[in-house]
């Protein structure tokens, strides 16, 4: 996804584009006003001199015009002499004539006594003034924007300099972190104050929040120990009876192991509620293939009656290192799961050798948009109130923190698919 342009980028663009049209504006509307005033001053010039021209040929019969370097007359009745540019102009002002190959301009009036006269003024050295002028009012403004430009970013970079160091102060807030708090630079505006206060009151409540969290859980895990505690002692104890029947010796050690995997889950959760960067600290080698089978075994009553079988596929050799609780609690939920949403038929677990643990079940499976919702679940962290066991969502951050990899996929005709990659935990 392409990157936003910086906020200081905007404004130094907006101010650009601000001087660049101040600058074409004036520049038309100057020359505008010029062209304008250029013909007035043309018209005047002209009518005011051909006016003298009539008047000194009425008062004096003899009276004849000197051209001069700049101001030509010419009688356009006369036979010789004119011009052919002349003879088609009408009545008028006309600007910008080509005449002896000389721009000028001309104005073109009928007389009584005189008849039609064209009075010529020279204008080839004035436009030229005129054109360096242009350019210079061109150039002016191309180094009014440039100088804009370079005001533009040195101003915006000490506004935006604060909102850049309040952003880097966010980013390196620290999640669980305590007594975090938010500070404007220097020269910073009001609105950033605004946004600090908000900010501070917003990581004092979750800090609140996060605390009672942690109480919570670590009250509710000190509570659960002791019963815990109490069930594995007596389970112990009914164990070491030498007369207590072999069915029952079976049930009171599944009894017993359950307890210590739910005891060693406690431990997990108290250790992802402190600090979850300690999970990996409890990995030790994990014969994932025999803790699968065990897993398959302690789930089996699940079935009931229902008329649904747990098979084996190819089931490799792999050990990982791994926390021994973790694996059991993931592969033990997934395949809940897996019997709950099946009726009948086969669930079937694989284990490949690279570490990927694979089971299908032949519900009637999920549509692509059901498996998006849950990857996009787990991604926000937010669990399904309605799973059992410690949930997809301790699942998924359980996988994230060990770098394990969870994926569900549609299998055909019907059934869904879970894999879980274990790979980078495993030995070679």
């Amino acid at each position: 996804m392409r990157r936003p342009a910086s906020l200081r980028r905007r404004m130094v663009l907006w101010l650009l584009a601000f001087a660049a049209v101040v600058s074409i504006l004036v520049f038309a509307i100057g020359i505008h006003v010029h062209e304008h005033a250029e013909h007035a001053a043309w018209r005047s010039l002209l009518g005011s001199e051909l006016t003298a021209i009539e008047e000194h040929s009425a008062r004096d019969p003899g009276y004849r015009w000197q051209d001069s370097d700049t101001l030509r007359l010419y009688r356009l009745d006369a036979a010789d002499g004119v011009p052919d540019v002349l003879q088609g102009l009408h009545n008028g002002l006309h600007d910008n004539i080509q005449v002896d190959g000389r721009l000028s301009a001309v104005m073109v009036r009928p007389s009584e006594k005189m008849g039609r006269l064209a009075l010529v003024l020279d204008i080839e050295d004035f436009h030229e003034m005129e054109s360096f002028a242009e350019r210079s009012a061109l150039l002016g403004g191309i180094v009014l924007i440039v100088v804009t430009g370079l005001a533009a970013w040195l101003g915006v970079s000490r506004l935006v300099r604060p909102l850049a160091v309040l952003a880097d102060d966010i980013g390196r807030l620290h999640p669980g972190a305590q007594a975090q708090r938010i500070k404007v630079a220097r020269g910073g505006s009001s609105e950033l104050y605004v946004i600090a206060d908000a900010l501070n009151d917003y990581l004092e409540r979750n800090a609140q929040f996060v605390e009672r969290e942690r109480v919570f859980i670590t009250t509710a895990s000190h509570e659960l120990r002791t019963p815990l505690a109490v069930i594995g002692g007596a389970t112990e104890l009914a164990l070491g009876n030498p007369a207590l029947p072999a069915q029952a010796r079976a049930q009171m050690q599944r009894v017993l192991r359950t307890a210590q995997d739910v005891e060693q889950l406690i431990q997990l959760l108290l250790v992802l509620a402190r600090e979850p960067a300690r999970l990996a600290a409890l990995s030790e080698p994990v014969e994932l293939d025999a803790v699968i089978r065990q897993v398959v075994e302690d789930h089996a009553h699940l079935l009931g009656d229902k008329q649904l079988a747990v098979e084996f596929e190819l089931l490799a050799p792999c050990t990982v290192m791994a926390p021994p609780g973790v694996v059991r609690a993931a592969i033990g939920n997934l395949l809940r799961n897996a019997i709950e949403s099946s009726d009948s038929g086969v669930v079937r677990v694989a284990l490949s050798a690279a570490g990927v643990a694979t089971i299908d079940d032949p519900g009637h499976g999920m549509s692509p948009e059901e498996i998006s919702a849950i990857h996009a679940r787990l991604a926000r962290g937010t669990g399904d109130d309605r799973s059992e066991g410690i949930g997809l969502e301790l699942i998924a951050r359980l996988c994230e923190h060990l770098g394990w990899r969870l994926v569900f996929t549609t299998r055909q005709p019907q059934g869904t698919r879970v894999s879980l990659d274990l790979g980078r935990s495993r030995l070679a």
